[in-house]
């Protein structure tokens, strides 16, 4: 009920905030006395805040049968980002999307729709319109305190900061600003800003960002919705980790860990409906609030009801190598099997299925949250960051936590065999390995196999291509392996109306 409350409270100003043209870093002009009549007091303030948080879930809920700019909702576009290029996710129908067809098949053109960036941009813009126009509101309401206006401050912060680092991830080097788009003068042509710019910008702004935030709410739905100092740690541990900054990413896993705040749901018949049916549970650290509104349900079931024309289902290991079955007892099952999938028809049950049913949601109920942090990562970011800092042995308990929650299956010849503890990229890998288990269909593998490839490029590229050429045709295997040898390969191309409508951006080279 709150969060329902607060994001229909804000459906109009996020209007006001973020009317959007067809440039991705413009809006149209906002008029002087729309900005002097807005923000004047600390519950407009919160209102522009929330609005921020709409923006993640605005856009069309139609699993893609609209491409247009703008109108992807942002939890497709971080799905398709974080698992099409990977091993997971196959092409089930002969009316799949092309364009989702060529991203399996590396085969990735300027012109493909899923390079498209506006809908991050878009929050981009609300962020930075919050930092430049909130603390104007104190001077206005004395009702409005420096500790509340810090803390808005820093949830504007975290989300930018988020924002641009799918950009960097996803991108290699993107246009970086970090002021509204708001009148006619502000309208400017940006170059690229380097990946290493922008993560240096975005952990200044998060450790800012972190003295100023609040541990809670108050309410559950807010706690996991809104930034927290949690939220900000989680972000924080995941940059270190794609810088190789080990010891920095232990530091801000042991915030969280230590906190007392956060545990591990049981691995019983509740823990589908728990984690992923109700969301918001003790596991989790943020989310994409949906409430099942027209305005706000999620693209899952039309993405991958394959009865209805969905086009994405899950590869054929996801059932076999992935998720063995034990030999000795078939019954004995890991229990993230059949919440990711669907073992006959190939359905990602993790978004659409229902708790110990076979019966799939609607696409009038499809209102799943979006996962973006939960305390089961921040236990595996800390595996892998003590991998490489003589914690070898400290890095397969926190794996085990993990596998016994989850009764995972080991079978000799199928599973990872355990590493020995002071064989760091053995130990590295066997969390790799039990990453993809835990978060599969989360929009992490790519990201994931990204990170480990560039650790020590090229000789690490094997990491990545081993696993990507489960979905590649076999025509196209061994040019995608030749493709992979360019670092730049493996970012996305610019959309090629960006190009056009700014000349101060270069294309990735790659693609050039």
């Amino acid at each position: 009920m709150h969060k329902k409350i607060i994001y229909r409270s804000v459906l109009i100003v996020t209007l006001v905030l973020s009317c959007s043209c067809n440039k991705y870093l413009t809006l149209y002009p906002q008029n002087g006395t729309i900005r002097q009549q807005f923000w004047q007091n600390k519950e407009q303030l919160q209102s522009a805040v929330i609005g921020v948080y709409a923006s993640l879930i605005q856009g069309v809920p139609d699993g893609g049968t609209s491409k247009t700019q703008g109108n992807l909702q942002m939890a497709e576009t971080l799905f398709k980002w974080g698992e099409l290029r990977a091993d997971n996710i196959t092409t089930p129908l002969a009316g799949s999307y092309v364009d989702d067809v060529n991203v399996m098949n590396g085969n990735i053109l300027p012109t493909n729709y899923l390079v498209q960036w506006y809908s991050l941009y878009r929050t981009i813009n609300l962020c930075n319109t919050v930092l430049l126009y909130a603390p104007g509101v104190i001077s206005i309401d004395p009702t409005l305190t420096q500790t509340q206006l810090n803390a808005y401050m820093a949830e504007a912060l975290t989300v930018r900061a988020l924002m641009y680092f799918y950009l960097v991830r996803t991108f290699g080097d993107v246009p970086m600003k970090l002021t509204p788009t708001s009148t006619d003068n502000d309208l400017v042509l940006l170059p690229t800003t380097p990946q290493a710019t922008i993560i240096k910008q975005i952990l200044s702004d998060l450790s800012t960002a972190e003295g100023n935030a609040v541990y809670t709410y108050g309410v559950v739905a807010y706690d996991k919705g809104r930034v927290t100092r949690y939220t900000i740690n989680a972000l924080q541990a995941d940059i270190y980790l794609w810088t190789y900054d080990y010891t920095d990413c232990i530091t801000a896993c042991n915030k969280i860990i230590n906190s007392g705040q956060f545990g591990l749901v049981a691995g019983d018949g509740n823990f589908f409906s728990t984690v992923y049916s109700n969301g918001n549970s003790s596991e989790s650290i943020f989310e994409f609030q949906y409430d099942g509104s027209t305005t706000q349900t999620n693209p899952f079931y039309q993405m991958f009801y394959t009865n209805t024309g969905g086009s994405l289902a899950a590869q054929i290991n996801v059932q076999g190598s992935l998720f063995p079955v034990d030999p000795n007892n078939p019954k004995n099952v890991d229990v993230r099997a059949a919440i990711a999938s669907n073992g006959g028809t190939g359905a990602i049950s993790k978004w659409i299925g229902t708790p110990n049913s076979t019966a799939t949601l609607t696409a009038a109920t499809s209102y799943r949250h979006w996962i973006v942090y939960r305390y089961a990562e921040i236990l595996l970011f800390k595996a892998e960051a003590e991998a490489f800092t003589g914690q070898g042995q400290d890095a397969l308990n926190l794996v085990q936590q993990i596998q016994t929650r989850a009764n995972a299956i080991i079978v000799p010849g199928t599973s990872l065999t355990l590493p020995a503890a002071n064989d760091p990229v053995g130990v590295s890998n066997y969390v790799l390995d039990e990453r993809d288990r835990e978060f599969i269909f989360e929009g992490k593998r790519w990201y994931d196999l990204v990170r480990y490839a560039r650790r020590n490029f090229p000789t690490t590229l094997p990491i990545l291509t081993a696993p990507i050429l489960v979905n590649a045709s076999p025509a196209l295997q061994q040019i995608i392996l030749t493709k992979y040898q360019d670092p730049n390969s493996l970012y996305l191309p610019i959309y090629y109306t960006e190009l056009q409508l700014d000349p101060n951006l270069i294309q990735n080279p790659f693609y050039k």
